[in-house]
């Protein structure tokens, strides 16, 4: 069996940044500060986050994308090009594409603040009919991991809420982090900088 898959989603449309920032304004590609103080697109600052031990990468984004696909492509991810109505499509396809995995590690392709740490504290914390998902300041954040028996379930979802009805059928390991990082997505130009 082969190691965790992440899943980096970034097909949505980010209407509530485009609403501020402009019609023309992807917020994938918005330049941002990161924790290490350089400034790069957002949806870098998430690949550069990754750690090391990730090392089977699907980023999942639309065709006309493309400056976000070579940035996926400089970072060691396969892309998975889809025209994904909502979050549940987009992790279906791509737990589906990666194959056999000892489970999935979603991650959202609009949060730049996460820790490498605390995606590698997530990971360690997966077994194989749990969730893992970090807590900061008593809240559920992102990334969360799914082990390997919620494959078909991961596969069966569909339209925009996500993973989240699997919560309520499963043991799920709280990772309690000192990053609020992982509640931190940038829907909104004025959270680009986490300073």
């Amino acid at each position: 069996m082969t190691g965790i898959a992440v899943i980096i989603l970034a097909a949505g449309q980010g209407s509530r940044f485009r609403a501020e920032a402009g019609a023309d304004q992807d917020k994938l590609l918005a330049p941002c500060v990161g924790r290490d103080g350089i400034t790069r697109p957002v949806i870098e600052q998430v690949l550069v986050n990754l750690p090391p031990v990730a090392t089977r990468r699907w980023l999942v984004t639309s065709p006309d994308r493309t400056e976000v696909i070579r940035l996926a492509k400089v970072h060691g991810c396969e892309v998975l090009l889809l025209r994904s109505p909502g979050m549940g499509d987009s992790i279906a396809a791509a737990v589906a594409a990666s194959g056999p995995s000892a489970g999935w590690l979603v991650v959202l392709g609009d949060m730049p603040f996460i820790l490498p740490a605390s995606i590698e504290q997530v990971m360690a914390g997966l077994e194989e009919d749990g969730i893992s998902a970090p807590v900061h300041a008593g809240q559920y954040g992102h990334p969360v991991g799914f082990g390997r028996s919620f494959g078909p379930a991961l596969i069966a979802l569909t339209g925009d809420g996500g993973a989240k009805p699997l919560f309520a059928k499963a043991s799920v390991q709280e990772v309690v982090v000192d990053d609020p990082g992982v509640l931190w997505d940038v829907d909104v130009p004025g959270l680009l900088d986490y300073r």
